[in-house]
């Protein structure tokens, strides 16, 4: 059965989801990046072990990837697997437990492979806040796993729930995660996003309660539902309970489909799967495995503080950072915001002066400033203005990316310039240059 979206903005991008639309998978490929280590809940049939190559199952991966590494890593996997037409992001723990990373990678594929659909799959616990962001990302298709709709079934599922930084235990848990999982359910569907539903199909503890699952999920605006059979797994509370049988299976998603379409082709995907669905190729986790490994660039931080609140940058438009520091005849004053950049003002920098004069000069009129983003800069401006409180940050990208990175955390590694040689600028501030 081929499963669409019920509103698709960008119907090819639904078509080629090979989890989504059965006929995909014979054609194109799907990566996850894990970027996403740490989960807010602990599932009573989940035992994420990050090392395991031999496991086909979510929670393992056989590297964690920062942000910046996970584009690299993406990069080198298209040139090797041209048919590629999803970027998820799946764990190893949950995405939005870890939001700054997942956000931070999706802005990132975003600019650099726009015609790439990009998927998430979460617990929903920790949705709400970000949808928003997710959706302004182009996010087309998210997976939340719900394996009840009452509470006194849900409770046996989790050993514990992680609400507003607090471990939350039994029904009353269970009852809070699944109001935020309706909400947010509703709105994904509401801003046309196909919505796909895993239920772990657990003997002895939903196993009668799944078509309750399918009948409301549907009317809150799922696109398909996902049965997937319990993976008894050591060391965990349902590591003793059976795995359900074929047919068994088979009769549970007949019930089912009367409410949605069922996705009945899912291979149990790891965090860090690549290719094909169904695919182990143990070269993608060398790939992967080599990349996080790998020497890191040095990290550029820039934060705002109530004394500085703003950010100066250097750009002839506006819209990238394009300029030298020592050719900016004005700097665009910008206010960090999670939605990215806003503009304060565009202030006319000193000339007249030369050397460090010219720079102190310059620090003075970006007092209220944090810190400067530029294309290229010089030793003694960088060294001048460290000494006035400035961070120089010599990037590569648009001003809304830099300044909803600096709003979201402040790490702006991933856009810093490497192995930057100067080719702006005085002839005494390209000699100065690293």
């Amino acid at each position: 059965m081929s499963i669409e979206s019920k509103a698709a903005p960008e119907q090819d991008k639904f078509l080629r989801h090979p989890c989504f639309n059965q006929e995909a998978r014979h054609s194109y490929a799907r990566i996850h990046l894990p970027v996403a280590p740490r989960c807010n809940m602990q599932c009573n049939y989940c035992n994420r072990k990050y090392s395991c190559v031999n496991e086909s199952r979510p929670g393992v991966t056989c590297a964690i990837l920062k942000p910046g590494q996970a584009i690299e890593y993406l990069r080198q996997f298209t040139q090797k697997v041209p048919n590629l037409s999803v970027v998820g992001i799946a764990g190893p723990g949950d995405p939005l437990a870890c939001a700054q990373e997942t956000l931070e990678t999706l802005r990132m594929v975003k600019a650099e492979f726009p015609h790439l659909a990009l998927c998430l799959a979460t617990n929903g616990l920790n949705l709400l806040p970000y949808i928003d962001d997710l959706v302004a990302l182009g996010l087309s298709h998210i997976t939340l796993t719900v394996n009840a709709v009452e509470p006194e079934i849900g409770a046996q599922f989790y050993q514990w729930i992680e609400i507003d930084g607090s471990r939350a235990h039994g029904i009353e848990a269970a009852a809070e995660l699944w109001q935020r999982q309706q909400a947010g359910i509703r709105a994904m569907a509401a801003a046309g996003l196909a919505v796909k539903i895993n239920t772990i199909y657990t003997p002895g503890i939903n196993d009668d309660h799944i078509p309750q699952v399918a009948q409301t999920v549907a009317v809150l605006g799922a696109t398909v539902l996902n049965i997937m059979p319990l993976l008894p797994t050591t060391g965990t509370p349902f590591g003793v309970l059976p795995e359900p049988d074929r047919a068994t299976l088979h009769g549970v998603r007949k019930l089912a489909e009367k409410y949605l379409p069922q996705m009945a082709h899912c291979t149990r995907c790891r965090a860090d799967a690549a290719g094909m669905l169904g695919e182990n190729n143990p070269q993608h986790q060398q790939l992967l495995q080599s990349i996080a490994s790998a020497p890191q660039a040095p990290t550029l931080a820039l934060t705002t503080t109530e004394a500085r609140p703003y950010i100066a940058v250097a750009s002839t438009d506006g819209l990238t950072i394009n300029q030298h520091l020592g050719e900016a005849k004005t700097l665009r004053i910008y206010r960090a915001t999670e939605r990215g950049a806003q503009l304060i003002d565009v202030r006319t920098v000193a000339n007249e002066a030369e050397g460090a004069a010219r720079w102190l000069r310059i620090a003075d009129q970006l007092e209220d400033c944090a810190g400067v983003l530029v294309s290229g800069a010089g030793v003694m401006p960088r060294k001048v203005m460290a000494h006035c409180g400035l961070t120089v940050g010599i990037v590569d990208g648009s001003v809304q990316q830099a300044l909803t990175a600096i709003a979201t955390g402040g790490d702006l590694s991933f856009m810093a310039k490497q192995g930057f040689h100067c080719s702006g600028g005085t002839a005494e501030e390209r000699a100065g240059c690293s």
